[in-house]
């Protein structure tokens, strides 16, 4: 896979480039930060830790089968966290999505715009999913305005697929969006 065109992609407001070890303080900081963590699996371990998880990813980003990005801000200020992880020829999970305090207006809408066309145009997968806990009610309400589709739920977490159809359909109203955004600041 040619990487050149997933390495690093740009949006009007966010760019998003894939992790490197010197991230990892980024990372452990947003991880262990309650402010950020409530809806997150529980992490243990150290900066360290952390840097030699991202080393050692490094070999799914090179075979394709995972791709971490690092969410910034067009002025290179780090505000947030997405993960396409579990990718098949068909299909790719969506996920370990955080965004701090440092992120612009429309930062969600825009990191998943960027996240998910990764997925859909450069992969060329048919679907996402998606998995949020069922108390994190700002997300489900997001991923449900963005037209996904909920599969099932257990006790804790409800499970969505995103089609390839709907994204691109959408797209391109999501980044008019976006444009008239940057346009008002």
């Amino acid at each position: 896979m040619d990487f050149s065109d997933i390495a690093r992609v740009e949006g009007p407001n966010l760019r998003l480039r894939l992790i490197e070890p010197d991230d990892a303080d980024y990372v452990h900081g947003l991880r262990i930060d309650p402010r950020y963590n409530t809806h997150l699996s529980v992490v243990s371990g150290t900066v360290e830790d952390q840097r030699l998880w991202i080393k050692a990813y490094k070999s799914r980003e090179a075979d394709a089968q995972e791709l971490y990005y690092v969410i910034e801000r067009t002025d290179g200020t780090r505000c947030g966290l997405v993960r396409l992880y579990g990718v098949q020829a068909d299909r790719f999970t969506w996920g370990s999505w955080v965004l701090d305090d440092n992120k612009p207006p429309k930062a969600a809408l825009e990191s998943a715009v960027l996240s998910f066309g990764i997925g859909f145009e450069n992969l060329g997968c048919k679907a996402a999913h998606v998995d949020v806990r069922i108390q994190n009610s700002h997300a489900e309400a997001f991923y449900r305005r963005l037209g996904m589709v909920e599969q099932r739920r257990t006790g804790t977490e409800i499970f969505f697929q995103y089609h390839r159809a709907r994204f691109l359909s959408d797209r391109d109203g999501f980044i008019d969006l976006l444009k008239k955004e940057t346009n008002h600041e």
